[in-house]
């Protein structure tokens, strides 16, 4: 391939990437596309600009992601996974091309699909030298999420506690991140049936996160609900409809942004009154959800 090709070929590339942050999606197609079909007549030309080609996919990938075509995105994602058997890549640049498929699977909700991929990448990030942990520990989230919804816990609490442990050494103790796999690992204790060890790291991500965060952020309102959950399994009662209503009081505030989660949140209060046989309090709280969400 001609060093002027090469180099126009690059261009196109980054001219798609930056008219994809602009929002000029029309305009990002088309680049991405005319790119693409440049990359493909070079490697078919010269097998060492497979990279090119490679880079080329998940530009025009990504352009079709953010468009919401999700099958022609996973198209472009898997030719150039395909091809990283057929060529020398860097491990960052490996990990790039599978994570990039491996979320596309997973927030389209094909999780179990996605697992090979996010494993494979963070083998590759942690081959870097030096790894790229803060990468890794976000994939090991990630990962971790989708073990818990297929009930592999114990899977999911080896990624969780992997991905905290170097999260702290990193960042410390007092990280918006780590307070997050606090809350994760809390979720998945509860969902295994260890309610008490659920607690502990609810309660820790809740301390962290409010200190952060302050007492009226969404995130804190969603680990008051995770702990509600917990306590009412634990049997205090008083404590469980205590966080809920903490956390629908926080929701309410952010109603604009948070409707579809203080309806969820709600819900589960109003069932926990009723199992209580509050109706009284379970109604009202009823019309004053309904009042809400009509906002």
């Amino acid at each position: 391939m001609p060093a002027r090709q090469q180099h126009i070929t690059a261009i196109e590339e980054d001219h798609a990437a930056g008219l994809l942050k602009e929002g000029k999606l029309e305009e990002a197609l088309r680049v991405a596309t005319t790119g693409l079909a440049a990359a493909r007549q070079a490697a078919e030309e010269d097998a060492s600009r497979l990279p090119v080609l490679i880079k080329a996919l998940e530009s025009l990938g990504d352009v079709h992601r953010e468009m919401n075509e999700t099958d022609r995105a996973e198209k472009r994602y898997r030719e150039a996974v395909d091809l990283l058997t057929k060529v020398e890549l860097s491990p960052a640049k490996r990990g790039e091309v599978r994570a990039r498929l491996a979320t596309l699977l997973d927030f389209s909700q094909r999780e179990a699909a996605a697992v090979p991929y996010y494993e494979q990448a963070i083998d590759d990030y942690e081959a870097m030298d030096p790894p790229d942990e803060d990468v890794t520990a976000q994939l090991r989230n990630n990962l971790a999420m989708i073990y818990k919804g297929l009930g592999k816990y114990a899977l999911s609490e080896q990624h969780y506690l992997r991905g905290l442990e170097i999260l702290e050494q990193r960042h410390g103790h007092e990280s918006e991140f780590t307070a997050t796999l606090f809350n994760n690992l809390g979720s998945l204790y509860y969902a295994a049936g260890f309610p008490e060890q659920g607690r502990e790291m609810l309660e820790e991500a809740l301390e962290i996160r409010t200190r952060l965060l302050g007492p009226d952020h969404p995130d804190v309102a969603q680990t008051h609900s995770n702990l509600a959950s917990t306590c009412h399994d634990l049997g205090n009662n008083d404590s469980a409809l205590e966080h809920y209503e903490l956390g629908l009081s926080i929701l309410e505030s952010h109603i604009e942004d948070e409707a579809a989660s203080y309806e969820a949140v709600g819900l589960d209060y109003i069932a926990l009154l009723e199992s209580l046989g509050d109706e009284k309090r379970a109604s009202a709280f009823r019309k004053r959800m309904q009042r809400m969400l009509a906002k």
